[in-house]
Protein backbone atom coordinates (compact mmCIF):
# COMPACT_ATOMS: atom_id res chain seq x y z
CA UNK A 1 0.00 0.00 0.00
CA UNK A 2 3.07 2.33 0.30
CA UNK A 3 3.32 3.06 -3.41
CA UNK A 4 -0.44 3.34 -3.67
CA UNK A 5 -0.54 5.74 -0.72
CA UNK A 6 2.23 7.92 -2.17
CA UNK A 7 0.62 8.15 -5.60
CA UNK A 8 -2.79 8.70 -4.02
CA UNK A 9 -1.47 11.61 -1.98
CA UNK A 10 0.17 13.22 -5.03
CA UNK A 11 -2.89 12.75 -7.20
CA UNK A 12 -5.16 14.00 -4.42
CA UNK A 13 -3.08 17.16 -4.13
CA UNK A 14 -3.37 17.74 -7.87
CA UNK A 15 -7.08 16.93 -7.76
CA UNK A 16 -7.76 19.43 -5.02
CA UNK A 17 -5.58 22.08 -6.60
CA UNK A 18 -7.65 21.50 -9.72
CA UNK A 19 -10.80 21.73 -7.64
CA UNK A 20 -9.62 25.06 -6.23
CA UNK A 21 -9.04 26.40 -9.73
CA UNK A 22 -12.33 24.87 -10.82
CA UNK A 23 -14.10 26.62 -7.98
CA UNK A 24 -12.67 29.94 -9.09
CA UNK A 25 -13.77 29.19 -12.66
CA UNK A 26 -17.24 27.84 -11.94
CA UNK A 27 -18.22 29.88 -8.88
CA UNK A 28 -16.70 33.22 -9.80
CA UNK A 29 -14.97 33.64 -13.16
CA UNK A 30 -17.60 32.12 -15.47
CA UNK A 31 -20.62 33.68 -13.69
CA UNK A 32 -18.77 37.01 -13.69
CA UNK A 33 -17.68 36.91 -17.34
CA UNK A 34 -20.66 35.17 -18.97
CA UNK A 35 -24.39 35.60 -18.85
CA UNK A 36 -26.31 32.58 -17.49
CA UNK A 37 -27.27 31.68 -21.06
CA UNK A 38 -23.66 31.84 -22.27
CA UNK A 39 -22.53 29.90 -19.20
CA UNK A 40 -25.11 27.23 -19.96
CA UNK A 41 -23.98 26.95 -23.59
CA UNK A 42 -20.33 26.73 -22.49
CA UNK A 43 -21.08 23.77 -20.21
CA UNK A 44 -23.53 22.04 -22.54
CA UNK A 45 -20.98 21.84 -25.35
CA UNK A 46 -18.32 20.47 -22.99
CA UNK A 47 -20.70 17.91 -21.50
CA UNK A 48 -21.87 16.79 -24.93
CA UNK A 49 -18.26 16.21 -26.00
CA UNK A 50 -17.35 14.35 -22.83
CA UNK A 51 -20.42 12.16 -23.27
CA UNK A 52 -19.08 11.06 -26.67
CA UNK A 53 -15.56 10.29 -25.39
CA UNK A 54 -16.21 6.77 -24.02
CA UNK A 55 -17.98 5.78 -27.23
CA UNK A 56 -15.07 7.02 -29.32
CA UNK A 57 -12.55 5.43 -26.96
CA UNK A 58 -14.18 1.99 -27.42
CA UNK A 59 -13.29 1.00 -23.86
CA UNK A 60 -9.58 0.93 -24.67
CA UNK A 61 -8.63 2.69 -21.43
CA UNK A 62 -9.70 -0.24 -19.27
CA UNK A 63 -8.39 -2.66 -21.89
CA UNK A 64 -4.90 -1.13 -21.68
CA UNK A 65 -4.86 -1.40 -17.90
CA UNK A 66 -6.09 -5.00 -17.91
CA UNK A 67 -3.88 -6.39 -20.69
CA UNK A 68 -0.70 -4.37 -20.16
CA UNK A 69 0.80 -6.91 -17.69
CA UNK A 70 0.74 -9.50 -20.51
CA UNK A 71 2.69 -7.41 -23.02
CA UNK A 72 5.21 -5.41 -21.00
CA UNK A 73 7.98 -6.47 -23.39
CA UNK A 74 6.10 -4.96 -26.33
CA UNK A 75 4.55 -2.00 -24.55
CA UNK A 76 5.12 0.55 -27.32
CA UNK A 77 3.66 -1.72 -29.97
CA UNK A 78 0.68 -2.24 -27.71
CA UNK A 79 0.44 1.53 -27.18
CA UNK A 80 0.51 2.23 -30.94
CA UNK A 81 -2.04 -0.49 -31.61
CA UNK A 82 -4.38 1.02 -29.00
CA UNK A 83 -3.90 4.52 -30.39
CA UNK A 84 -4.89 3.44 -33.89
CA UNK A 85 -8.03 1.76 -32.59
CA UNK A 86 -9.07 4.87 -30.68
CA UNK A 87 -8.77 6.90 -33.91
CA UNK A 88 -11.00 4.33 -35.60
CA UNK A 89 -13.48 4.70 -32.76
CA UNK A 90 -13.51 8.47 -33.00
CA UNK A 91 -14.05 8.32 -36.76
CA UNK A 92 -17.10 6.10 -36.28
CA UNK A 93 -18.55 8.41 -33.62
CA UNK A 94 -17.90 11.50 -35.74
CA UNK A 95 -19.74 9.95 -38.69
CA UNK A 96 -22.73 9.04 -36.52
CA UNK A 97 -22.74 12.51 -34.95
CA UNK A 98 -22.92 14.12 -38.39
CA UNK A 99 -25.61 11.69 -39.56
CA UNK A 100 -27.83 12.58 -36.58
CA UNK A 101 -26.90 16.25 -36.48
CA UNK A 102 -30.35 17.37 -37.60
CA UNK A 103 -31.98 15.45 -34.75
CA UNK A 104 -29.58 17.07 -32.26
CA UNK A 105 -30.42 20.50 -33.65
CA UNK A 106 -34.14 19.85 -33.26
CA UNK A 107 -33.62 18.70 -29.65
CA UNK A 108 -32.14 22.07 -28.63
CA UNK A 109 -33.89 24.39 -31.09
CA UNK A 110 -36.81 25.21 -28.77
CA UNK A 111 -35.25 25.91 -25.36
CA UNK A 112 -31.53 26.29 -26.11
CA UNK A 113 -30.98 27.19 -29.78
CA UNK A 114 -27.57 28.78 -29.06
CA UNK A 115 -26.10 25.30 -28.61
CA UNK A 116 -26.57 24.54 -32.29
CA UNK A 117 -24.06 27.24 -33.26
CA UNK A 118 -21.16 25.32 -31.71
CA UNK A 119 -21.79 21.66 -32.51
CA UNK A 120 -18.56 21.47 -34.52
CA UNK A 121 -16.59 22.20 -31.35
CA UNK A 122 -18.03 19.05 -29.79
CA UNK A 123 -16.10 16.79 -32.18
CA UNK A 124 -12.85 18.72 -31.71
CA UNK A 125 -13.02 18.39 -27.92
CA UNK A 126 -14.00 14.74 -28.25
CA UNK A 127 -11.02 13.90 -30.46
CA UNK A 128 -8.36 15.42 -28.23
CA UNK A 129 -10.05 14.07 -25.08
CA UNK A 130 -9.99 10.55 -26.52
CA UNK A 131 -6.28 10.79 -27.32
CA UNK A 132 -5.64 12.11 -23.82
CA UNK A 133 -7.49 9.22 -22.17
CA UNK A 134 -5.36 6.69 -24.05
CA UNK A 135 -2.15 8.44 -22.99
CA UNK A 136 -3.46 8.60 -19.43
CA UNK A 137 -4.32 4.89 -19.38
CA UNK A 138 -0.86 3.98 -20.65
CA UNK A 139 0.79 6.04 -17.90
CA UNK A 140 -1.53 4.53 -15.32
CA UNK A 141 -0.17 1.09 -16.22
CA UNK A 142 3.23 2.30 -15.00
CA UNK A 143 1.60 3.59 -11.79
CA UNK A 144 2.61 7.07 -12.89
CA UNK A 145 -0.58 9.02 -12.32
CA UNK A 146 0.57 12.14 -10.47
CA UNK A 147 1.73 14.22 -13.47
CA UNK A 148 -1.08 13.05 -15.79
CA UNK A 149 -3.53 13.97 -13.04
CA UNK A 150 -1.88 17.38 -12.73
CA UNK A 151 -2.25 17.96 -16.47
CA UNK A 152 -5.86 16.76 -16.50
CA UNK A 153 -7.07 18.39 -13.30
CA UNK A 154 -4.93 21.51 -12.99
CA UNK A 155 -3.48 22.52 -16.33
CA UNK A 156 -6.70 22.23 -18.33
CA UNK A 157 -8.54 24.36 -15.77
CA UNK A 158 -5.77 26.97 -15.83
CA UNK A 159 -6.02 27.12 -19.61
CA UNK A 160 -9.78 27.63 -19.33
CA UNK A 161 -9.20 30.39 -16.77
CA UNK A 162 -6.77 32.20 -19.06
CA UNK A 163 -9.11 31.84 -22.02
CA UNK A 164 -12.07 33.29 -20.13
CA UNK A 165 -9.92 36.17 -18.83
CA UNK A 166 -9.12 37.13 -22.43
CA UNK A 167 -12.87 37.31 -23.05
CA UNK A 168 -13.39 39.32 -19.86
CA UNK A 169 -10.75 41.79 -21.05
CA UNK A 170 -12.59 42.17 -24.37
CA UNK A 171 -9.83 40.66 -26.51
CA UNK A 172 -12.13 38.00 -27.98
CA UNK A 173 -15.89 37.58 -28.31
CA UNK A 174 -18.06 34.71 -27.05
CA UNK A 175 -18.06 32.96 -30.44
CA UNK A 176 -14.26 32.87 -30.33
CA UNK A 177 -14.39 31.59 -26.74
CA UNK A 178 -16.42 28.62 -27.86
CA UNK A 179 -14.47 27.93 -31.05
CA UNK A 180 -11.18 28.04 -29.14
CA UNK A 181 -12.19 25.43 -26.58
CA UNK A 182 -10.80 22.64 -28.74
CA UNK A 183 -7.36 24.25 -28.74
CA UNK A 184 -7.23 24.06 -24.94
CA UNK A 185 -7.70 20.29 -25.07
CA UNK A 186 -5.05 20.05 -27.80
CA UNK A 187 -2.58 21.85 -25.54
CA UNK A 188 -3.29 19.34 -22.75
CA UNK A 189 -2.48 16.47 -25.14
CA UNK A 190 0.76 18.16 -26.20
CA UNK A 191 1.83 18.62 -22.57
CA UNK A 192 1.08 14.95 -21.92
CA UNK A 193 3.14 13.83 -24.90
CA UNK A 194 6.02 16.07 -23.80
CA UNK A 195 6.00 14.46 -20.34
CA UNK A 196 5.94 10.96 -21.83
CA UNK A 197 8.83 11.81 -24.17
CA UNK A 198 10.84 13.09 -21.23
CA UNK A 199 10.23 9.79 -19.43
CA UNK A 200 11.00 7.85 -22.62
CA UNK A 201 7.47 6.43 -22.55
CA UNK A 202 6.22 7.69 -25.90
CA UNK A 203 7.26 5.67 -28.95
CA UNK A 204 5.30 4.51 -31.94
CA UNK A 205 6.05 0.97 -33.07
CA UNK A 206 4.04 -0.67 -35.82
CA UNK A 207 5.39 -4.22 -35.57
CA UNK A 208 1.96 -5.57 -34.66
CA UNK A 209 3.06 -9.09 -35.54
CA UNK A 210 4.62 -9.47 -32.09
CA UNK A 211 1.10 -9.36 -30.67
CA UNK A 212 -0.60 -12.70 -31.17
CA UNK A 213 -3.95 -12.89 -32.91
CA UNK A 214 -5.50 -14.40 -29.81
CA UNK A 215 -4.21 -11.51 -27.71
CA UNK A 216 -5.53 -8.93 -30.18
CA UNK A 217 -8.88 -10.66 -30.27
CA UNK A 218 -9.20 -10.81 -26.49
CA UNK A 219 -8.05 -7.21 -26.09
CA UNK A 220 -10.51 -5.81 -28.63
CA UNK A 221 -13.33 -8.04 -27.39
CA UNK A 222 -12.79 -6.96 -23.79
CA UNK A 223 -12.50 -3.29 -24.75
CA UNK A 224 -15.63 -3.31 -26.92
CA UNK A 225 -17.59 -5.04 -24.18
CA UNK A 226 -16.44 -2.78 -21.36
CA UNK A 227 -16.87 0.40 -23.39
CA UNK A 228 -20.62 -0.02 -23.13
CA UNK A 229 -20.31 -0.05 -19.36
CA UNK A 230 -17.99 2.97 -19.35
CA UNK A 231 -20.23 4.86 -21.76
CA UNK A 232 -23.22 4.11 -19.59
CA UNK A 233 -21.44 5.45 -16.51
CA UNK A 234 -20.67 8.73 -18.26
CA UNK A 235 -24.21 8.86 -19.59
CA UNK A 236 -25.54 8.54 -16.04
CA UNK A 237 -23.37 11.49 -14.97
CA UNK A 238 -23.79 13.81 -17.98
CA UNK A 239 -27.25 13.23 -19.35
CA UNK A 240 -28.90 15.34 -16.64
CA UNK A 241 -27.03 18.47 -17.72
CA UNK A 242 -27.87 17.94 -21.38
CA UNK A 243 -31.52 17.22 -20.61
CA UNK A 244 -31.81 20.32 -18.41
CA UNK A 245 -30.62 22.43 -21.36
CA UNK A 246 -32.94 20.69 -23.79
CA UNK A 247 -36.03 20.58 -21.53
CA UNK A 248 -35.70 23.83 -19.55
CA UNK A 249 -33.08 26.37 -20.69
CA UNK A 250 -29.38 27.18 -20.80
CA UNK A 251 -29.88 29.45 -17.79
CA UNK A 252 -31.19 26.47 -15.81
CA UNK A 253 -28.18 24.40 -16.86
CA UNK A 254 -25.87 27.17 -15.62
CA UNK A 255 -27.59 27.05 -12.21
CA UNK A 256 -27.45 23.25 -12.21
CA UNK A 257 -23.78 23.28 -13.21
CA UNK A 258 -22.72 25.41 -10.25
CA UNK A 259 -24.61 23.19 -7.79
CA UNK A 260 -23.21 20.04 -9.39
CA UNK A 261 -19.67 21.46 -9.39
CA UNK A 262 -19.82 22.25 -5.68
CA UNK A 263 -20.98 18.71 -4.92
CA UNK A 264 -18.47 16.96 -7.16
CA UNK A 265 -15.58 18.00 -4.89
CA UNK A 266 -16.76 15.27 -2.52
CA UNK A 267 -15.62 12.50 -4.84
CA UNK A 268 -12.14 13.87 -5.62
CA UNK A 269 -10.31 11.55 -3.19
CA UNK A 270 -12.21 8.58 -4.61
CA UNK A 271 -11.18 9.46 -8.13
CA UNK A 272 -7.55 9.84 -7.10
CA UNK A 273 -7.51 6.51 -5.24
CA UNK A 274 -9.30 4.75 -8.10
CA UNK A 275 -6.63 5.83 -10.61
CA UNK A 276 -3.94 4.17 -8.49
CA UNK A 277 -5.91 1.11 -7.38
CA UNK A 278 -7.06 0.00 -10.85
CA UNK A 279 -3.73 -1.48 -12.03
CA UNK A 280 -3.26 -3.11 -8.61
CA UNK A 281 -6.65 -4.82 -8.92
CA UNK A 282 -5.85 -5.90 -12.49
CA UNK A 283 -2.52 -7.45 -11.45
CA UNK A 284 -4.08 -9.09 -8.38
CA UNK A 285 -6.73 -10.76 -10.52
CA UNK A 286 -4.03 -11.86 -12.96
CA UNK A 287 -2.12 -13.41 -10.06
CA UNK A 288 -5.20 -14.95 -8.45
CA UNK A 289 -4.75 -12.91 -5.24
CA UNK A 290 -8.43 -12.53 -4.38
CA UNK A 291 -7.82 -12.03 -0.64
CA UNK A 292 -5.69 -9.00 -1.44
CA UNK A 293 -8.49 -7.50 -3.54
CA UNK A 294 -11.03 -8.14 -0.77
CA UNK A 295 -8.86 -6.38 1.80
CA UNK A 296 -8.29 -3.50 -0.60
CA UNK A 297 -12.05 -3.29 -1.15
CA UNK A 298 -12.60 -2.79 2.60
CA UNK A 299 -9.67 -0.48 3.24
CA UNK A 300 -10.50 1.82 0.34
CA UNK A 301 -14.12 2.12 1.51
CA UNK A 302 -13.15 3.27 5.01
CA UNK A 303 -10.26 5.55 4.10
CA UNK A 304 -12.02 7.40 1.30
CA UNK A 305 -15.19 7.78 3.39
CA UNK A 306 -13.18 9.44 6.17
CA UNK A 307 -12.07 12.16 3.75
CA UNK A 308 -15.19 12.43 1.61
CA UNK A 309 -17.69 12.58 4.48
CA UNK A 310 -15.77 15.45 6.09
CA UNK A 311 -15.94 17.31 2.79
CA UNK A 312 -19.66 16.64 2.43
CA UNK A 313 -20.67 17.88 5.88
CA UNK A 314 -18.33 20.84 5.56
CA UNK A 315 -19.84 21.87 2.23
CA UNK A 316 -23.45 21.42 3.25
CA UNK A 317 -23.01 23.17 6.60
CA UNK A 318 -21.53 26.16 4.73
CA UNK A 319 -23.72 26.06 1.63
CA UNK A 320 -25.16 29.56 2.11
CA UNK A 321 -21.70 30.93 2.80
CA UNK A 322 -20.37 29.37 -0.39
CA UNK A 323 -23.11 30.83 -2.56
CA UNK A 324 -22.44 34.25 -1.05
CA UNK A 325 -19.25 34.46 -3.14
CA UNK A 326 -20.93 33.56 -6.45
CA UNK A 327 -21.57 36.57 -8.72
CA UNK A 328 -25.31 37.02 -9.34
CA UNK A 329 -25.96 34.68 -6.43
CA UNK A 330 -29.65 35.61 -6.43
CA UNK A 331 -29.84 33.66 -9.69
CA UNK A 332 -27.48 30.77 -8.93
CA UNK A 333 -28.34 29.96 -5.29
CA UNK A 334 -31.52 28.32 -6.54
CA UNK A 335 -29.31 25.30 -7.18
CA UNK A 336 -28.23 24.65 -3.60
CA UNK A 337 -30.52 21.62 -3.24
CA UNK A 338 -28.70 20.18 -6.23
CA UNK A 339 -25.59 20.19 -4.02
CA UNK A 340 -27.30 18.06 -1.37
CA UNK A 341 -28.75 15.50 -3.78
CA UNK A 342 -25.67 15.11 -5.94
CA UNK A 343 -23.51 15.06 -2.80
CA UNK A 344 -25.50 12.15 -1.40
CA UNK A 345 -25.13 10.35 -4.70
CA UNK A 346 -21.36 10.84 -4.60
CA UNK A 347 -21.28 9.50 -1.05
CA UNK A 348 -22.95 6.32 -2.28
CA UNK A 349 -20.07 5.93 -4.74
CA UNK A 350 -17.64 6.33 -1.85
CA UNK A 351 -19.34 3.93 0.59
CA UNK A 352 -19.62 1.15 -1.99
CA UNK A 353 -15.86 1.47 -2.59
CA UNK A 354 -14.21 0.32 -5.83
CA UNK A 355 -17.02 -2.03 -6.86
CA UNK A 356 -17.01 -0.94 -10.49
CA UNK A 357 -13.24 -1.36 -10.79
CA UNK A 358 -13.43 -4.87 -9.32
CA UNK A 359 -16.12 -5.94 -11.79
CA UNK A 360 -14.30 -4.42 -14.77
CA UNK A 361 -11.09 -6.34 -14.09
CA UNK A 362 -12.72 -9.61 -13.04
CA UNK A 363 -13.97 -12.41 -15.28
CA UNK A 364 -17.48 -11.10 -14.65
CA UNK A 365 -16.90 -7.85 -16.52
CA UNK A 366 -19.85 -8.56 -18.84
CA UNK A 367 -22.16 -7.73 -15.95
CA UNK A 368 -20.87 -4.18 -16.00
CA UNK A 369 -22.54 -3.68 -19.35
CA UNK A 370 -25.89 -5.02 -18.23
CA UNK A 371 -26.00 -2.99 -15.04
CA UNK A 372 -24.75 0.22 -16.62
CA UNK A 373 -27.07 0.12 -19.59
CA UNK A 374 -29.97 -0.62 -17.26
CA UNK A 375 -29.11 2.35 -15.04
CA UNK A 376 -28.62 4.57 -18.10
CA UNK A 377 -32.14 3.79 -19.19
CA UNK A 378 -33.41 4.39 -15.64
CA UNK A 379 -31.72 7.80 -15.32
CA UNK A 380 -33.11 8.96 -18.69
CA UNK A 381 -36.61 7.88 -17.73
CA UNK A 382 -36.30 9.50 -14.30
CA UNK A 383 -35.16 12.75 -15.87
CA UNK A 384 -38.07 12.68 -18.29
CA UNK A 385 -40.45 12.12 -15.35
CA UNK A 386 -38.93 14.49 -12.77
CA UNK A 387 -37.58 17.47 -14.72
CA UNK A 388 -41.01 18.69 -15.97
CA UNK A 389 -42.38 18.69 -12.39
CA UNK A 390 -39.34 19.59 -10.27
CA UNK A 391 -36.93 21.32 -12.65
CA UNK A 392 -33.25 21.11 -11.80
CA UNK A 393 -34.00 19.45 -8.44
CA UNK A 394 -35.74 16.71 -10.42
CA UNK A 395 -32.61 16.18 -12.50
CA UNK A 396 -30.50 16.00 -9.32
CA UNK A 397 -32.92 13.54 -7.73
CA UNK A 398 -32.78 11.37 -10.86
CA UNK A 399 -28.97 11.30 -10.66
CA UNK A 400 -28.99 10.49 -6.93
CA UNK A 401 -31.44 7.59 -7.32
CA UNK A 402 -29.53 6.23 -10.32
CA UNK A 403 -26.15 6.43 -8.58
CA UNK A 404 -27.40 4.75 -5.41
CA UNK A 405 -29.15 1.82 -7.09
CA UNK A 406 -26.32 1.44 -9.60
CA UNK A 407 -23.90 0.95 -6.71
CA UNK A 408 -26.32 -1.30 -4.84
CA UNK A 409 -26.71 -3.53 -7.88
CA UNK A 410 -22.94 -3.87 -8.33
CA UNK A 411 -22.48 -4.54 -4.62
CA UNK A 412 -24.91 -7.46 -4.62
CA UNK A 413 -23.34 -8.93 -7.74
CA UNK A 414 -19.83 -8.85 -6.24
CA UNK A 415 -21.22 -10.27 -3.00
CA UNK A 416 -22.77 -13.23 -4.82
CA UNK A 417 -19.98 -13.95 -7.29
CA UNK A 418 -16.83 -13.15 -5.30
CA UNK A 419 -18.14 -13.09 -1.71
CA UNK A 420 -16.59 -9.66 -1.20
CA UNK A 421 -18.09 -6.87 0.85
CA UNK A 422 -16.74 -3.39 1.62
CA UNK A 423 -18.92 -3.02 4.70
CA UNK A 424 -17.38 -3.19 8.16
CA UNK A 425 -18.20 -1.65 11.53
CA UNK A 426 -15.50 0.90 10.79
CA UNK A 427 -17.77 2.44 8.15
CA UNK A 428 -20.53 2.79 10.73
CA UNK A 429 -18.08 4.52 13.10
CA UNK A 430 -17.18 7.08 10.42
CA UNK A 431 -20.83 7.80 9.64
CA UNK A 432 -21.66 8.24 13.33
CA UNK A 433 -18.76 10.66 13.79
CA UNK A 434 -19.90 12.57 10.71
CA UNK A 435 -23.46 12.96 12.00
CA UNK A 436 -22.22 14.27 15.36
CA UNK A 437 -19.75 16.65 13.70
CA UNK A 438 -22.52 18.07 11.49
CA UNK A 439 -25.38 18.41 13.96
CA UNK A 440 -23.54 19.87 16.97
CA UNK A 441 -22.32 23.03 15.14
CA UNK A 442 -25.60 23.30 13.20
CA UNK A 443 -27.74 23.20 16.36
CA UNK A 444 -25.49 25.20 18.69
CA UNK A 445 -23.83 27.78 16.45
CA UNK A 446 -26.04 30.68 15.31
CA UNK A 447 -25.54 32.17 11.84
CA UNK A 448 -23.09 35.04 12.11
CA UNK A 449 -23.51 38.28 10.17
CA UNK A 450 -19.89 38.21 9.07
CA UNK A 451 -19.72 35.60 6.29
CA UNK A 452 -15.97 35.02 6.57
CA UNK A 453 -16.13 34.63 10.35
CA UNK A 454 -19.08 32.25 10.11
CA UNK A 455 -17.32 30.16 7.48
CA UNK A 456 -14.10 29.91 9.49
CA UNK A 457 -15.69 29.18 12.88
CA UNK A 458 -18.24 26.70 11.53
CA UNK A 459 -15.64 24.83 9.48
CA UNK A 460 -13.12 24.77 12.32
CA UNK A 461 -15.67 23.42 14.80
CA UNK A 462 -16.78 20.70 12.38
CA UNK A 463 -13.18 19.69 11.70
CA UNK A 464 -12.22 19.59 15.39
CA UNK A 465 -15.21 17.40 16.32
CA UNK A 466 -14.78 15.17 13.28
CA UNK A 467 -11.04 14.59 13.57
CA UNK A 468 -11.33 14.03 17.32
CA UNK A 469 -14.00 11.40 16.74
CA UNK A 470 -11.94 9.69 14.04
CA UNK A 471 -8.91 9.65 16.33
CA UNK A 472 -10.89 8.17 19.24
CA UNK A 473 -12.84 5.54 17.30
CA UNK A 474 -9.83 4.76 15.06
CA UNK A 475 -11.68 3.26 12.07
CA UNK A 476 -8.46 3.23 10.02
CA UNK A 477 -5.40 2.23 12.09
CA UNK A 478 -3.25 2.19 8.95
CA UNK A 479 -4.26 5.73 8.00
CA UNK A 480 -3.82 6.95 11.57
CA UNK A 481 -0.31 5.53 11.79
CA UNK A 482 0.65 7.09 8.47
CA UNK A 483 -0.51 10.52 9.67
CA UNK A 484 1.26 10.17 13.04
CA UNK A 485 4.50 9.09 11.35
CA UNK A 486 4.29 12.07 9.00
CA UNK A 487 3.78 14.42 11.95
CA UNK A 488 6.72 12.91 13.80
CA UNK A 489 8.98 13.50 10.83
CA UNK A 490 8.20 17.21 10.71
CA UNK A 491 8.77 17.80 14.44
CA UNK A 492 11.76 20.04 15.10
Amino acid sequence: MGKIAKQSILTTISSYLGVLIGYVNILWLLPCALTPSEFGAFRTIQDMALLLVPFAQLGLGHGITRFYPQVKKHKFTFFTYSLIWCIVGFTAVAVLFLVFKDEIIRTYSVNSPQVNNYLGVVLIITFFSVIHTILDAFMRSFLKVAIPTFIREVMVRLLVSAWIVTFLLGWIDFYQVMMGLGLLYLMAVLFMIAYMLKRDLFRLKFNFGVLSQSFKGEFIKYSLITFLGTAGSILIMKIDSLMVSAMISLDANAIYTIGFSIAVVIEMPRRAISQVVMPVIAESFAGGRLDQIHQLYKKVAVNQLIICLLLFIGLWANIDNLYHFVPNRDVYEAGKWVVLLIGLGKLSDVIFSVNGEIIVFSKYYLFNITSTLLMSLVVILLNLMLIPSYGIEGAAMASFVAMFFYNLLKYYYIKVKLHFTPFTWDLAKVILVGLVAYYIPTLLLPTLDNIFLDLIIRSALIMIIYLTGIYVFNPSPEGKNMVLNALNKIKP
